[in-house]
C-alpha cells in the first residue's frame, strides 16, 4: 500500500504473490546459471527449473510443453502471433480478421502489418461489446489467413464466444489466434475445449512477475506455422531467439501452479467483492455498467457514472482506471467503450474497477462510501 492508497487495478497488473517471489529469488542468486550451458551443474539447475515452469505453464492451459513459448510478456507473444503467421502463410493470403475492441497491441500490430500489405477486417461489437458471429462468417475470403479475437476485454472485462469463433475458423481452415491476456489465471483456460490454434497471455495479471509471458502455438491438427521474430541461436525451437530469464520463468510457473490449486476459492471470493460493488452503487441514478452482465471476467466492472459524480476526485485515495494500463497515458477516449456505441460524455465519466485476492470486503465497503458520498 503506498499512502494508504487501496488498489483496485487488477486489470493492470497484481501483486507478486509471495511464493512466487519466494520461488524466484534463488535463480538470482544462488542458481545463476545460463539454462543453455549443458555442461556444467549451473546450467543444468536453470535448465531444471526452465522445464519445471514449463510443465506447470502448460499444465494450466492443458496443452504440451512443446507449446509453449517463453516471451518477455503478452505484447511480444501477440507481435510474434500475428506477425509470424501473416509471414508464415503469406503465399496463402494476406487477409486478417480482427474486432475493434482488442488491446492496442493487436490493432497496432495490425495497422503496422497493412503497410506491409495485410489487408485487415476490423469486426463491429454490440452494446455489450460482444461481436456478430455471422458478420465474422460474411467476412471470411478465400484469402483469409489469420482471425484474431481477444478472450476477454482488458477495459470492460467482457468474454468472446471463443468456441464459436473457432469452430468457425476451423470449418475455414483458418488460423485463430486470441489475446488471452485478462482470461488466463482468471478464467479456466483449456486450449483444447476453446478451440484456439494460438494464444498469448502474462504473467503479471495473475500474481506472477512483469515481463515474463508466454505464447501457445498447437502442433498438430493443425500444426501451426510461425516464423520467428527474434533471431540469433535458434532458442525455443528457433521460434523465440534469447537467454531464457530463468528466475521469472521460474516465478511465471509458480504462479501458474497456484492458479491451478486455488482457481475455486479464489474466483469465489473474488466475485463477492465485485457482486457487492456493484449491487450497492446500482441503485445511483444514469449509473450503468458497461458491457455484458452474462458474459464477463468476476473480477472486472466498468461503470459509466453520472457527469455530476466526480469519481476522477477519489483517486487520491483508491487506484483505479479510466481504461487499458498501456493507453492511460494518453488523452485519447476509450475505443473499446466508443466501439460499443457509448457517447463522448459517457466514455469520459467511465472508469474500470478490477478486484484481486489481496483486496478486502472492508477496501470494498470504503470506496461505495466515498463514491455514495460524491
Amino acid at each position: 500500500m503506498i499512502n494508504n492508497l487501496i488498489y483496485f487495478d487488477n486489470n493492470a497488473t497484481t501483486r507478486v504473490h509471495e511464493e512466487v517471489v519466494k520461488t524466484m529469488l534463488p535463480y538470482f542468486s544462488e542458481n545463476y546459471g545460463n539454462s543453455s550451458s549443458r555442461l556444467h551443474p549451473f546450467g543444468w539447475i536453470a535448465q531444471a527449473a526452465v522445464e519445471k515452469a514449463n510443465e506447470q505453464v502448460a499444465k494450466m492451459i492443458n496443452c504440451e510443453t512443446s507449446e509453449i513459448i517463453f516471451t518477455s510478456g503478452a505484447t511480444e507473444s501477440v507481435n510474434l502471433a500475428i506477425k509470424g503467421i501473416y509471414e508464415a502463410y503469406a503465399s496463402k493470403g494476406n487477409h486478417i480478421i480482427t474486432c475493434k475492441t482488442e488491446h492496442k497491441a493487436v490493432l497496432d500490430v495490425c495497422d503496422y502489418l497493412s503497410t506491409k500489405g495485410a489487408e485487415i477486417t476490423y469486426l463491429n461489437v454490440d452494446r455489450e461489446g460482444i461481436i456478430d458471429l455471422e458478420e465474422l462468417r460474411a467476412s471470411i475470403k478465400p484469402t483469409t489467413i489469420l482471425v484474431s479475437v481477444m478472450a476477454a476485454n482488458n477495459e470492460t472485462g467482457v468474454i468472446q464466444p471463443i468456441e464459436r469463433i473457432a469452430e468457425i475458423c476451423n470449418e475455414h481452415k483458418i488460423i485463430f489466434f486470441s489475446d488471452a491476456t485478462q482470461y488466463v489465471g482468471k478464467e479456466r483456460c483449456d486450449v483444447k475445449e476453446l478451440g484456439v490454434h494460438s494464444m498469448a497471455f502474462s504473467a503479471h495479471k495473475f500474481y506472477g512477475p512483469k515481463g515474463i509471458g508466454a505464447l501457445y502455438i498447437k502442433r498438430k491438427d493443425p500444426r501451426v506455422n510461425v516464423i520467428s521474430q527474434i533471431h540469433g541461436g535458434g532458442h525455443q525451437y528457433n521460434k523465440r531467439s534469447g537467454t531464457l530469464n530463468v528466475p521469472l520463468i521460474a516465478g511465471f510457473g509458480k504462479a501458474a501452479e497456484l492458479f491451478t490449486e486455488n482457481y475455486w476459492d479464489n474466483s469465489t471470493y473474488v466475485s463477492k467483492l465485485k457482486n457487492y460493488f456493484e449491487h450497492q452503487l446500482l441503485d445511483i441514478d444514469r449509473l450503468r455498467i458497461n458491457g455484458s452482465t452474462r458474459s464477463r471476467l468476476y473480477n472486472t466492472s466498468n461503470l459509466s457514472f453520472p457527469p455530476s459524480i466526480k469519481i476522477i476526485s477519489l483517486l487520491n485515495k483508491f487506484a483505479f482506471s479510466s481504461g487499458s494500463a498501456c493507453t492511460s497515458g494518453t488523452s485519447e477516449p476509450s475505443h473499446v467503450l466508443k466501439a460499443m456505441g457509448l457517447s463522448d460524455e459517457e466514455v469520459k465519466n467511465s472508469f474500470r474497477f478490477s478486484f484481486g485476492v489481496y483486496n478486502t470486503m472492508e477496501e470494498v465497503k470504503a470506496i461505495v462510501e466515498e463514491i455514495k458520498k460524491l
